[in-house]
Order: C-alpha cells, then sequence, then structure tokens
C-alpha cells in the first residue's frame, strides 16, 4: 500500500471512530508494521498539522475533539503516482507556455511539493527526469493572456494582426472560438468580423490585444470542425482532395505508426511499401512534410500534388 494510500485510510479511520483507535488496530487497517504506522502518525503530524492525539488511559489515538469537526487533508488529495502526474502536466504547460496559469498553479505546487516530502521525494526530481523537448517553436505572444480570457470569456476580442507574407498590419475584431496548440506553437480559431469568415490566427503574429464588451458570436461545433478539422494541418478549408503517397519500405514500418491526419488510409503493398491516403485542401503544409521523407516516399496523385513537390525539389536542387 502506498504511503499516500495510507495517510488517507488513517484518516478516515480517526475521522469514523467515535473513540481513541488503538495501535493495533492501525496496523490493521493500514496493513504495516508497527514503525510504520508511527511514522505514519508522525508525519501526518508534522507535515499536514493533523491534530492527533494520544490517549494513554484508553491507549488510543484519536483527532482533537476541538478541531476535528473543521480539520480535513489539505486540498484535492492524490496519491503519489496521481502527483507526480500532476507535476509532469504542470511541467508541460510551463514548457508549452511559459507564464501560463503560473500565478493560479504556483501554490497548488506548493502544496504537492509539501506532500511528497512526506515520502522523502521532492518536485525537483520530475523536472530533472521528464523533458520535454520542443522543435520549431516560435516565441510565444505577450498577448496570450488576453487572447486566452477572451476565448474563455467569450468575449469578442481587438488585435493587430502581422501578416509575414505580405510584411503589413492590420486590425481584426474577432470573435474567438477556440485555442489551438500545434506543433509547439499556439493559433486561435474565431470568426473575422472584417472578413465574415472563419479564420486561424497564428498568436506569434499578434502585435495588439484588447478585450472588448461585447459577447463574441458562437459557431456551431460541427461547423468549426467542418472547416477547421476535415482538411491536413493547420491550414483551414474544406478537404476536397485526397493524397496518395507511397513510402519505401526502408521506412513503411515507421511511417505505417504515424497519424498525419485523423481520416487518413494506410496499407503494406506487396513489395513492403505503405501506402497513405490523406485529405487535404491547401496542400501548403503536406508539401513541407512530403519532402521531409525525400528519396522515400513518392506522390501517386493527385497530379497537382505530385507536380507542386517536384517543383519544389527541382528549385531545392538548384540551390545545390
Amino acid at each position: 500500500m502506498d504511503r499516500f494510500d495510507r495517510i488517507y485510510d488513517l484518516h478516515k479511520l480517526l475521522s469514523s471512530s467515535r473513540y481513541p483507535v488503538s495501535r493495533e488496530k492501525i496496523e490493521q487497517e493500514l496493513e504495516c508494521s508497527r514503525a510504520t504506522a508511527k511514522r505514519i502518525i508522525d508525519n501526518m503530524r508534522l507535515y499536514l498539522d493533523a491534530p492527533i492525539k494520544y490517549d494513554r488511559s484508553r491507549n488510543g489515538y484519536y483527532y482533537d475533539g476541538e478541531q476535528q469537526a473543521l480539520y480535513e487533508l489539505p486540498g484535492l488529495w492524490f496519491n503519489a503516482s496521481e502527483l507526480h502526474a500532476l507535476l509532469s502536466v504542470q511541467q508541460l504547460l510551463t514548457s508549452v507556455q511559459p507564464g501560463l496559469f503560473e500565478k493560479q498553479l504556483h501554490p497548488l505546487i506548493g502544496r504537492i511539493d509539501r506532500l511528497l516530502s512526506i515520502q522523502h521525494d521532492t518536485a525537483n526530481n520530475i523536472y530533472q527526469r521528464v523533458r520535454i523537448l520542443q522543435m520549431a517553436s516560435r516565441t510565444g505572444s505577450e498577448f496570450f493572456q488576453q487572447v486566452a480570457g477572451a476565448t474563455i470569456q467569450r468575449k469578442k476580442i481587438l488585435i493587430d494582426y502581422y501578416n509575414k507574407g505580405r510584411d503589413e498590419s492590420e486590425s481584426r475584431t474577432v470573435s474567438p472560438q477556440r485555442l489551438i496548440h500545434y506543433r509547439d506553437n499556439w493559433y486561435l480559431d474565431g470568426w473575422c468580423h472584417i472578413r465574415e469568415a472563419l479564420r486561424t490566427f497564428a498568436l506569434d503574429s499578434v502585435t495588439k490585444a484588447r478585450i472588448l464588451g461585447e459577447n463574441a458570436d458562437e459557431i456551431e461545433e460541427q461547423q468549426l470542425n467542418d472547416y477547421f478539422g476535415s482538411s491536413y494541418g493547420i491550414f483551414s478549408g474544406k478537404a476536397d482532395k485526397t493524397a496518395i503517397l507511397v513510402f519505401s519500405e526502408k521506412i513503411a514500418r515507421w511511417v505505417s505508426r504515424e497519424q498525419w491526419h485523423p481520416e487518413q488510409q494506410g496499407q503494406f503493398l506487396d513489395d513492403g511499401s505503405f501506402e497513405m491516403k490523406i485529405p487535404f485542401g491547401n496542400p501548403t503544409e503536406l508539401i513541407m512534410d512530403i519532402l521531409r521523407y525525400g528519396p522515400d516516399v513518392t506522390v501517386k496523385a493527385p497530379d497537382s500534388l505530385r507536380k507542386s513537390v517536384q517543383q519544389r525539389l527541382q528549385q531545392a536542387l538548384q540551390q545545390y
């Protein structure tokens, strides 16, 4: 039995007993030795401020009557593995967006660290043993909190948005629908009131943001999924084409385990290669992923995608 589970069981035992509980009864219920039972009691007193008293005349332990009705185990109660998992999630949040929920999480992390110290463990062990590696992540937006707040509060937001392709900025009034963390970068799916259409905004391109007093327009979940989720990658739009890719036998086993799209279809061919069919609309991101595999992938269809990949490879070759 885990030490945290024993603490929880002892708390239930003392809370439900009308009379002092003997050490023998505690050892039996907690399935532990005399030394372990004493250590659990001492830990609860020291780390959890448990008002545990000992009655010599009745040879038993009990919660102090003046505090019993008020005392509970601090905060939400987790066993050891749940605490470790929660700290791992906290590290993931910190790595994904430094400062995200930092103020809200700080008191909780301090309490968890205190609980972990009972079993001679610390949060530092988690941070040393779990690493979150980010690839090709861009500088986070300083206006993340405003965008996230508007999304959760269901308020319209006025943003200044920098278009990298055109090297220009413009103001947009947006009804935020949902935040997306994709390939180590944050995006906002929202209804653009200037374009009168759904759009995806990269948060690192938001140079100013102000939450407005008006309620955000609501878009049906199915409409959002149809527009943002049916096609390949972060580029929105309806999927109206299907890419047929064939990967060489050399990498077939690895690619067969990858998920490029929720609705992809794949099969091994007689020569050991792997065929994958992927729905897509805007080919930009799909082309980039195809190019990663160089000579180990062939675009079989459609011809437009095949020609685009061929053109990009030829342009790359000209650089050398």
